[in-house]
């Protein structure tokens, strides 16, 4: 039975640019990490990116969503990668593969935990004292109206993220400092959500009558419906964090 395609369009699972992408690679191969940890890798493709330019680290994602994994490891193979990078199916709370070098932790904190400071916690446990952590993380660029909360997803409530100055607090208050801050444009936004649906819309475009197509396009209508309600309104930092000795 044919089925929609899933995530051909994306480089990257999130608000990232090819531009910023080769920003954050740089600024964090500066560091020279002999190892990353990168939780909630998906297919790690920043990951990767990192790997390539530190010719002698090593890599360990963590996820566990299969079909992500297995991309990863068919473009770790792909580039040469192979014999440096590790991509495993596992929960990554109370992981024991720290502390890294460099962690990654890009829109997923919740795979450490439901709450963003214990996250933090763990963020800092799973890093080495002179290492460096990228957080990406969502923040209220401005506090979401009950209407619009009513639009995004299940149950969405204004404590689900705090603003930017609380977001870099909460860092600071898990012993990090921000080393550097950058946000997500709304270009990178914009980008990343249409490359999300664009294989599921052509693919509705040309199967009108699926079994799977009521299902389909319910489920696609309401992802854009909430993106386009918090277009503007959620952000996603990118904090690189350095930890304070001990």
């Amino acid at each position: 039975m044919t089925t929609p395609p899933r995530h051909t369009r994306l480089t990257f699972h999130g608000p990232l640019s090819e531009a910023r992408a080769d920003q954050l690679v740089a600024r964090l191969a500066r560091n020279a990490p002999a190892t990353v940890l990168d939780i909630g890798c998906g297919w790690g493709e920043l990951m990767l990116r990192l790997l390539t330019a530190l010719p002698e680290a090593t890599g360990t994602g963590i996820d566990i969503n299969a079909e992500d994994l297995a991309r990863g490891q068919r473009a770790a193979e792909e580039r040469g990668l192979a014999p440096r990078a590790r991509f495993l199916e596992e929960s990554a709370t109370g992981t024991s593969h720290g502390p890294a070098d460099l962690v990654l932790c890009v829109g997923a904190s919740q795979a450490l935990s439901g709450e963003l400071p214990a996250a933090l916690e763990e963020l800092r446990g799973l890093v080495s004292d002179h290492g460096r952590v990228l957080l990406g993380e969502g923040f209220w660029q401005r506090t979401p109206t009950p209407a619009e909360l009513s639009r995004m997803w299940p149950d969405a409530a204004v404590t689900d993220h705090p603003d930017l100055a609380t977001l870099v607090g909460l860092a600071i208050e898990a012993g990090f400092r921000p080393e550097w801050t950058q946000t997500a444009s709304l270009d990178e936004w914009e980008e990343f959500e249409s490359a999300y649906l664009a294989d599921t819309e052509v693919w509705l475009a040309q199967h009108p009558g699926h079994p799977l197509a009521a299902e389909t396009r319910e489920r696609a209508d309401r992802h854009r419906t909430a993106w386009l309600t918090y277009r503007g309104v959620l952000g996603l930092a990118y904090l690189t964090l350095v930890p304070v000795a001990r």
